[in-house]
This record gives C-alpha cells, structure tokens and sequence, in this order.
C-alpha cells in the first residue's frame, strides 16, 4: 500500500465565493507547489471546470476528482465525484434541471465565470449557483451512486449548510461513501456523539476558496495506486485499505 495526499473539497472562480485568483492555472500551480496527489473539485452546482483543470493537473502528475457541492432542497452541501467527463457532463445535465432559474447579482454574490488555459473568460454562469436545487438529499444520493459516483456530505458538523444544521440528526441508514468534517471537531468527537456513524470513513478537506488554503487541511489515503476505483475501496475501508484526516497544511 502507498500513501497520498489529498485535498477533495477545492472551489475555483465558477463559485460565486470563489476568489478570482482560483483560476484552473493558478489551482494546479498551488497544488503541484504543496504536492498534492489527489484534487477534489467542487465548485457549487456545476462541474464545467473539471475536464480543464483534469488535462492541466495531469500533467503535473496530479490526479482530479472531478465533481461538485451540491446544495440539496434543504440546503445541505453534499460532494459528489464521478470518474469521467462523461459522467460529469450527465450530472451536469441533472444540475441544470434542477436548479431554480434565479439570476446571479456578482455585485452581491460574487462572479460565475468559466475560465481557460491562459484565464481569459469564455463564459459567465447567470442562474446563481449557491441556490439549493429541487432534490432532496436522497434523490441526490440516488442519482450520484446510479452514475457510479461517490456521495459525501460536506462539513457535517458544520452551523449551516450541513446534516446537523439542516436536519439535527445524521438520517439512519445513509447511502454515503463518507463524511467530511470541518476542522472544529474530530472524527473521534463526532463518534462519540453518534456511535452509529463508527463504521464511515471520515475525511477532511481545505475548502478552498483562495489558492493559499488549497492543502490548508486535507487527508492522506493509503491504497495501491491512484484510481477512481481504489479512492472508493480507501473510503470503503476496503481490503487493507483506508484514510485519516490530517490537520497539519501541506507546505
């Protein structure tokens, strides 16, 4: 087994919080500086940023989960990944459907722009993104795991947009593949709260919004080889395999 790196919860200047500094040349540049082998991208609602930074990053040797944070109906942000650009562009496509046509104010939220290799705008995103689509946290779940992708619930302990600010409880029986928490809390403070949550994996993550906090807080994966299908076995805690969360930032 081998260790790597790993930061899967990184936004670019798609998200209306995003700084305009994360362009995909920026994001790759920090993440080969701080020696990341694994980049989560997850911008809020839409997924039009991965296949660009994908063909960037792997050129620095870096692998790209490439998804979104989904904001549920009842406003939870979930991580969703998925192996291909193929996969991307049908879950984009679910995006699209579901979220409400509410127009962005940049003035007010901040700007929604795809960018290119050489960060000239190619596009601006109008409906606002950090709106909560028309599903619930099950119908998403059911439509990132009938991709084949892996469901996370983000920052869970988190005062808002999370499991425990939206619904007070972890539903029984949830269909994740793990749970992220923020770095107030540990994974062992969070068992000791809810013993049933022992058997899921816990992972920790940046958020990144800004270049410097990509690999402020991430977590080390030890498997036999990056792959989209071995990080799932890692989550799984499958055959040896497995991940713990490191507070220390990558340097």
């Amino acid at each position: 087994m081998q260790k790597y790196s790993a930061d899967l919860h990184v936004h670019t200047v798609l998200s209306p919080c995003g700084d305009l500094d994360m362009s995909p040349a920026n994001i790759v540049e920090a993440a080969a500086r701080k020696r990341i082998d694994i980049l989560g991208i997850a911008d809020h609602n839409h997924t039009k940023h991965c296949a660009l930074i994908r063909k960037m990053a792997e050129q620095k040797g870096i692998f790209v989960l490439g998804g979104a944070e989904v904001t549920t109906r009842e406003e939870i942000h979930c991580l969703a990944f998925f192996e291909n650009n193929e996969l991307l562009e049908e879950f984009q496509q679910y995006l699209e459907t579901y979220l409400p046509l509410i127009n962005n104010r940049p003035e007010v939220f901040g700007h929604q722009v795809v960018v290119d290799e050489e960060e000239m705008i190619v596009e601006e995103i109008g409906p606002l993104l950090i709106s909560g689509i028309e599903q619930s946290l099950e119908q998403v779940e059911e439509k990132v795991h009938s991709l084949g992708g892996l469901f996370i619930p983000a920052h869970i302990d988190r005062p808002s947009f999370s499991l425990m600010s939206q619904l007070g409880f972890i539903p029984p029986g949830l269909k994740a593949d793990a749970l992220e928490i923020s770095a107030n809390t540990t994974a062992e403070q969070i068992i000791g709260l809810y013993p049933e949550l022992g058997s899921y994996s816990f992972i920790g993550n940046s958020d990144a919004h800004h270049p410097a906090q990509i690999g402020k807080r991430f977590s080390r994966f030890c498997m036999k080889e990056i792959s989209f299908d071995e990080i799932g076995k890692a989550l799984r805690k499958a055959g040896g395999r497995g991940v713990e969360i490191v507070n220390a930032p990558l340097q």
